[in-house]
């Protein structure tokens, strides 16, 4: 580098010496390597030797080179100096930096397609996280997703269908009939849903609010109260979601502030799950649209297009999942005496984290339960019981009687090929 000091006596010798063993495959680094023996102006010189072996010469020109060689009569290990091999190196070195750069080109237009999708998706996740524009990110996906309900239904006709997403997206019924729905426009239809569903979500999250100040006020009030922030479980019945909000904003707003970290935190989470799992959808896209070139199509037109489709369904699945959760989640109901244990073993603060790892699906639910109900028989040790085998342990490869339980039929087949049927209960081991 330039903090290279070249003392009297390595100057009256030469100065820095480089020699390379092969030529890279840019002229760049070749270049690099020959500017540091002669860095501001000091002496020095530079040496590379090539063999017909290096993968520079062995995809470029190696054949031709050593067809020269056998015509001149060279011997095997012969230095050979001459222009001509420069400049045969040289333009190796210059198909390679092209080859390299159509790469890098290429890999640029496929990111394009991804850096567009990061925009949309960083753009609301920023929103989730500063809270400012939330309610108007909600109310947008809000209208998108009744607009989206209502024109797939309106084309085909499919009131059943309609009816059905309202009741299981936001738990309501429809705010018009079967005859209203064939008779009045789109647009009119939307405009209905929409009204109707804003006007039921308000009345949500201000029922709430008033459901969640009384244990608010209670904890705020309480002598001897120290703590800045608090967690407020809430579920819609499949997944639960712990809120944690300042605890003295949320008693001076009523709970105002509870139901707005509420939204922040359900739409960050569902933003960030639906996201990983779009990028893995991506990546196997790119993957397979590389087949295309066995049709003479072009990949990247196939993958712009197969992106685009993705990332819609991405979008609107995630619309309606966090619609879902907003208009269906509320505080657990539980009894006086669930509330005052959970007072008495208070959240340490100190060692307090969230994460998206929070919102829990049906089986994390479930074992949780589970765990809970084990812990509440006190005390007592339970006894340990023994796993026994219901049946000898057979050998995947080893061959089996089988039996048909409906219609009694019989036949040997290895116990890998038995066992799928086994588990169905279609079929028993004849013993």
């Amino acid at each position: 580098g330039t903090d290279i000091k070249l003392s009297e006596e390595v100057k009256a010798a030469g100065g820095l010496a480089i020699i390379g063993t092969e030529r890279h495959d840019s002229r760049r680094v070749d270049r690099q390597l020959r500017g540091r023996s002669g860095r501001q102006g000091d002496p020095g010189s530079s040496q590379f030797y090539v063999s017909l072996e290096d993968n520079l010469m062995r995809l470029f020109g190696s054949d031709r080179v050593a067809k020269v060689m056998d015509r001149m009569g060279l011997e095997e290990g012969e230095v050979i100096q001459h222009s001509m091999m420069t400049k045969s190196i040289e333009r190796a070195q210059k198909k390679v930096e092209e080859n390299n750069f159509g790469i890098r080109k290429r890999l640029l237009e496929y990111d394009d397609v991804m850096n567009a999708q990061r925009g949309v998706i960083y753009k609301r996740r920023k929103h989730a996280l500063s809270g400012e524009r939330i309610k108007l990110d909600i109310a947008n996906i809000l209208y998108d997703t009744c607009e989206d309900i209502v024109t797939t239904n309106k084309a085909s006709s499919d009131f059943k269908n309609f009816e059905f997403e309202i009741i299981s997206n936001f738990s309501i019924t429809a705010p018009i009939d079967e005859e209203a729905f064939k008779e009045i426009s789109e647009n009119e239809i939307i405009n209905q849903l929409y009204d109707e569903l804003t006007a039921h979500y308000n009345e949500k999250i201000t029922a709430n609010a008033a459901m969640a100040f009384p244990v608010i006020k209670d904890v705020y009030e309480r002598p001897g109260n120290t703590f800045e922030r608090i967690v407020v479980p809430f579920t819609d019945d499949v997944k639960t979601l712990n809120v944690v909000t300042n605890l003295q904003k949320a008693y001076e707003s009523e709970g105002k502030l509870l139901v707005q970290d509420f939204e922040r935190n359900i739409t960050l989470a569902l933003i960030d799950e639906a996201w990983k799992t779009h990028l893995r959808k991506m990546d196997e896209l790119k993957q397979s649209v590389q087949l295309a070139v066995h049709e003479q199509k072009d990949p990247l037109l196939i993958y712009k297009f197969e992106a685009f489709e993705l990332f819609k369904a991405m979008i609107n699945g995630l619309n309606k999942e966090v619609l879902s959760f907003l208009f269906k989640g509320s505080l657990p109901s539980q009894s006086d005496d669930q509330i005052q244990e959970a007072r008495k073993r208070p959240t340490s603060q100190k060692n307090f984290r969230t994460s998206k790892d929070e919102v829990l699906n049906t089986d994390e639910m479930a074992m949780r339960n589970r765990n809970v109900g084990a812990n509440a028989g006190g005390g007592e040790r339970k006894k340990v019981e023994t796993i026994v085998r219901e049946r000898p342990k057979i050998g995947r490869n080893e061959k089996v009687v089988i039996r048909n339980v409906s219609t009694g039929e019989t036949k040997t087949v290895k116990f890998k090929q038995a066992e799928p049927l086994i588990n169905k209960r279609e079929w028993v081991i004849n013993n």
